[in-house]
């Protein structure tokens, strides 16, 4: 969600479902950055595909699937975001 930083209170620029004085735990990004919240909307997206997994897989598999592929994860992460 999107929030606005007036005179020392977050304000959400969209309706919240909320009970009255409910506790929640924050995390904050700055949206000014079209990478910041290109990687939110990236997040968003894999917790909603892990979630309808049957089966999570072990970080053994995933290292073993990531093994197969050739070249460097980080210098085609890089090369994709544009961050040189």
């Amino acid at each position: 969600m999107e929030a606005v930083y007036e005179n020392g209170v977050l304000r959400p620029l969209e309706p919240v479902s909320l009970a009255e004085s409910q506790r929640v735990k924050l995390t904050i990004s700055d949206v000014s950055n079209g990478n910041a919240e290109r990687d939110l909307d990236l997040m968003e997206r894999a917790k909603t595909e892990v979630a309808a997994l049957k089966r999570v897989p072990t970080i053994e598999e995933v290292r073993s699937a990531l093994a197969s592929i050739p070249g460097s994860l980080s210098d085609d992460v890089t090369a994709e975001r544009g961050d040189y």
